[in-house]
């Protein structure tokens, strides 16, 4: 990561920051129609991050959209995260123990305030997609103690700033180098962790499979899980419309007891959640960061087919256990 600070750096910050509070003038809805205009700016200006959208959603979901409908969906994407920008500074204004109910409806979301109700340490687990930063806010308004591993913004004053006003809301932020002690300590005390669990791990990745291609991926979470014995949530925020409203759901719970008849337990969880992003990104796909560079690393040599047997096999259990659970539609 670049670290930039300095006086240019600062004043990018202060750019940003009186950017945003002019926009703050504003209600969200008027500011989510601007940010549709934003989306035609930046196609333009950037088309290869259309470019990008485009070729991942050939790659993905070639056989089940037409190119008419690609394109559609690539204008949608772009669309969704300039919305998405907006609404940063509004999420924690608007989502408050009194007044979430009037943006966010809740999917398949008992189990979870059970769980989390007992003292249940609890793993939460999304990818790019939708609002993902409202699921923390929404539990941290409930009371529950709350916090969310990320990568820091390059410009240090901006990330700064970030931390302390999500702290102040309730949202803990930590950074994701180092984290694994603090975040076993947290679980092991009950808290909620949150983790943005599509992210490209490079060489070291364990390579699962997300729209029928291998895509690297950590392995801190399914081992932090297994260490810890913290059932795994996966999630999403999904819009509703064009408007600041959403579907908050849980989509799969991953349990210890899943995993431990497993012959590659981190193998296992990893595909397993992976899968369960996959499955609410197909429902809604325009809401997926597509320009997100998720196949950056390629493997580099084949499993053998001694490695391919686990392997499918860890998949076909967690295909198995995917069809148990109930209510697996839609943090």
């Amino acid at each position: 990561m670049k670290v930039r600070s300095g006086p240019l750096a600062y004043l990018l910050y202060l750019l940003i920051r009186s950017a945003l509070a002019l926009l703050q003038i504003f209600p969200v809805e008027r500011n989510l129609g601007t940010a549709q205009w934003f989306a035609c700016i930046w196609a333009r200006l950037m088309p290869r991050h259309r470019q990008r959208a485009l070729a991942h959603l050939v790659q993905s979901l070639g056989q089940c959209y037409s190119a008419r409908e690609r394109s559609a969906l690539a204008d949608r994407c772009l669309a969704q995260w300039t919305m998405f920008a907006i609404e940063l500074m509004y999420t924690a204004r608007l989502i408050t123990a009194f007044s979430w109910h009037r943006y966010v409806r809740l999917v398949n979301f008992d189990e979870v305030l059970d769980l989390a109700l007992q003292g249940r340490g609890l793993i939460l687990v999304t990818g790019h997609y939708g609002q993902f930063e409202l699921p923390g806010h929404l539990l941290a308004c409930l009371g529950f103690e709350v916090a969310a591993v990320m990568r820091p913004l390059d410009n240090v004053y901006l990330n700064d700033h970030v931390v302390r006003t999500r702290a102040t809301h309730g949202l803990r932020l930590l950074d994701k180098k180092g984290a694994l002690q603090s975040a076993e300590n947290l679980l092991r005390t009950g808290a909620l962790l949150g983790f943005i669990a599509d992210q490209d791990a490079g060489r070291k990745g364990v390579f699962v499979e997300f729209f029928g291609r291998p895509a690297s991926t950590y392995k801190s979470i399914a081992l932090l899980a297994m260490k810890t014995r913290s059932p795994i949530v996966v999630g999403y925020a999904r819009r509703r419309g064009s408007r600041f409203q959403y579907d908050v759901g849980v989509q799969r719970i991953i349990r210890p007891e899943e995993w431990d008849e497993q012959a590659d337990p981190v193998f296992w969880i990893t595909q397993t959640y992976t899968a369960a992003i996959e499955a609410f990104v197909r429902d809604v796909p325009e809401q997926y960061l597509w320009i997100h560079r998720r196949w950056k690393t390629a493997p580099s040599v084949r499993m053998t087919c001694a490695d391919a047997t686990v392997r499918e096999s860890g998949k076909a259990a967690g295909s198995a256990a995917g069809s148990r659970e109930a209510g697996a539609s839609a943090p």
